[in-house]
């Protein structure tokens, strides 16, 4: 009998992620989803990550609909995949076990079949309520490991750190860390383990060597999760499959390569050389491929990649025979471990059918190509893009300051919004961790569990006001307002479990979202009632008239959104009080009065978007 492996394909979720924003709207997903019911894929990646918060940002749509029409059309022929940052959920701040729980229940509910289960820290605790939840309303518990490296210091930075009176740490990310963590996640229920990569940077040779160290060790199967951005992707999953890996993750042709996982197309011509039975539908995945060509250009303006790959059909084409003899090539190297020749020969055989080159920067930062290009966007927002630099020297010791975490989100959001800020910190004169978001500072406080290497005391101190760890006190939780919306028929802001359950999880965006949602549908039910044709006509009770300016004005420091007001017209200031909270960059940031006196009046409403130098608050 033929070895089988097993593929879970990424396309509907951390493809189109990686690689268009995660700007699929429905309806694109609606004319693949017939051909993905034959294609036979053990698992389809389809919710979780960005999809939930991005589908209601950009597309003014329904998180839950979209798991449950991708369930209705595809039924058991896949099992359908999510992506959960443990305690985290798919936000940036932790949850108490009663929402974690009911999240869980909900999404099983919808069609969901396996979550995979990841914690930033590697923190196990984080991952125990989201496995037990899981398993309790009959879901598969994947629970993932994150890959990551120890930070690169020259030996200048050693000696200054010595000088100092600090030592820099060696070896933390051992392949013997890596097994310790999948084991104690076996002993707590996980029905499978998922090397997960996040940022490609895995090599060929330290891939055959975890895989062989977690089948000899593990009694559950392993499943292998990487990027293409810096060059390994192809090499390591070949690496992954000779080495006896149970399943591996790919996206599909059009949706592949660069900074998304390696084409299931060439892994299929791989394991046909192997003898290896993937139990797939090829022609259906061609049909999914063609209708992907289309969606690829209707989504243009989102495609960081700019680069298609040659047409290929594996069931039609003929490989010319020198690049036949690169994929034999590359099995020879793998089966020999000869990791310099498989990556070289995986970088011909990518770069014959037209997939990008690797990305030399992002190897060389040794961070996220995602981590790089938030980066990137947000130095353009704050019209700083000459201090990139400086924030990619300075992410080492910020993430050593923080306790070391990997570098996947929203840890890796964390550390180089933190590098971006102490950045401007010097650019400005100020010392370094003058701006710190109340993310970084829940992160060095422990909020978001243990770290891989202790917190200095005095660091904790410095930014969070206290010196010992301080885990999350899920007593404390609050779970976000409800409101009646009084210009529509006094309707609940959440009328259910999920809609309460995206207000948890995305309160500004959520708010929005459910906001518009509600004043249409109560316009459509009552528009020959009220006469009213749009619900942009409707009574709109948040807007402000301002009275004259005659006080001092605090201003947006940097673009973002209005997250929370703390102060109200008429209250008493002290100067450095806290006046408001700023999502900017994803995390929030306390925005303090420089002033003492009274709030005369605020200027901006929860929500709104504020470009840097934007009144907000009037004091006198």
């Amino acid at each position: 009998m033929k070895p089988r492996l097993k593929i879970r394909d990424l396309t509907l979720r951390d493809g189109q992620q990686s690689a268009f924003a995660t700007r699929m709207t429905q309806q694109q997903i609606d004319r693949v989803l017939p051909f993905y019911q034959n294609a036979g894929f053990y698992a389809m990646e389809v919710w979780g990550g960005a999809v939930p918060d991005s589908v209601m940002r950009y597309l003014h749509e329904n998180p839950w609909d979209r798991l449950e029409k991708i369930k209705a059309a595809v039924g058991e022929s896949s099992k359908l995949t999510a992506l959960s940052r443990g305690r985290n959920l798919f936000g940036y701040n932790p949850y108490p076990d009663s929402v974690i729980d009911g999240f869980c229940r909900e999404a099983i509910d919808s069609g969901l079949g396996i979550m995979r289960i990841f914690d930033a820290l590697n923190d196990i605790n984080n991952i125990k309520s989201t496995i037990k939840s899981v398993k309790k309303y009959g879901g598969i518990a994947d629970c993932a490991v994150c890959y990551t490296i120890d930070p690169h210091f020259s030996t200048t930075e050693r000696l200054k750190a010595q000088l100092k009176g600090k030592k820099l740490p060696h070896k933390i990310f051992t392949d013997d860390y890596f097994l310790t963590k999948a084991k104690q996640m076996e002993a707590l229920g996980a029905d499978m383990i998922t090397i997960k990569d996040m940022s490609g940077l895995i090599p060929p040779s330290r891939v055959a060597a975890l895989i062989r160290l977690f089948k000899k060790n593990l009694s559950i199967p392993i499943d292998f999760h990487t990027h293409c951005t810096p060059g390994y992707g192809l090499a390591s999953v070949l690496s992954a499959i000779v080495n006896g890996v149970d399943i591996i993750d790919t996206n599909i042709w059009y949706f592949a390569g660069g900074p998304a996982a390696p084409p299931i197309e060439l892994i299929y011509v791989f394991c046909q050389k192997l003898g290896i039975d993937l139990d797939l539908d090829m022609e259906a995945i061609e049909k999914i491929n063609g209708e992907l060509l289309y969606i690829r250009k209707e989504l243009e303006a989102y495609d960081v990649i700019k680069q298609y790959p040659n047409k290929f059909s594996p069931l039609r084409d003929q490989l010319p025979e020198a690049v036949d003899k690169l994929f034999d090539t590359a099995i020879k190297a793998a089966q020999q471990n000869n990791e310099e020749v498989l990556i070289q020969a995986c970088h011909g055989i990518e770069a014959h059918f037209g997939f990008p080159k690797p990305d030399e920067l992002v190897k060389k930062a040794e961070i996220p190509g995602g981590m790089y290009t938030n980066m990137v966007a947000q130095l353009k927002q704050l019209k700083s893009e000459f201090i990139l630099q400086r924030a990619m020297e300075l992410i080492p010791r910020v993430r050593l300051d923080a306790g070391l975490p990997p570098l996947v989100t929203p840890t890796s959001q964390i550390v180089g919004v933190q590098a971006v800020n102490c950045a401007l910190d010097e650019k400005n004169g100020k010392p370094q961790y003058t701006n710190v978001s109340n993310q970084f500072r829940n992160l060095v406080k422990g909020e978001y569990g243990e770290t891989p290497v202790p917190v200095d005391p005095e660091f904790r101190f410095k930014i969070a006001g206290v010196r010992e760890e301080t885990p999350y006190d899920t007593s404390a939780y609050e779970m976000q307002p409800n409101p009646l919306l009084a210009d529509c028929g006094n309707t609940p802001l959440a009328e259910n479990n999920k809609e309460q359950l995206l207000l948890e999880l995305f309160p500004t965006v959520a708010k929005d979202y459910l906001m518009k949602f509600k004043k249409e549908q109560y316009q459509k039910i009552h528009a020959k009632e009220t006469g009213i044709n749009g619900h942009d006509n409707l009574p709109d009770t948040d807007k402000k008239q301002a009275e004259k300016i005659t006080g001092q004005i605090i201003a947006a420091p940097m673009p973002g959104r209005i997250f929370q007001l703390l102060v109200k017209p008429g209250d008493t200031l002290a100067s450095g009080e806290n006046v408001l909270i700023l999502e900017a960059m994803k995390m929030e940031n306390n925005i303090s009065s420089p002033y003492s006196g009274k709030v005369k009046q605020i200027l901006v409403n929860i929500g709104d978007f504020v470009p840097e130098g934007t009144p907000m608050l009037e004091v006198e």
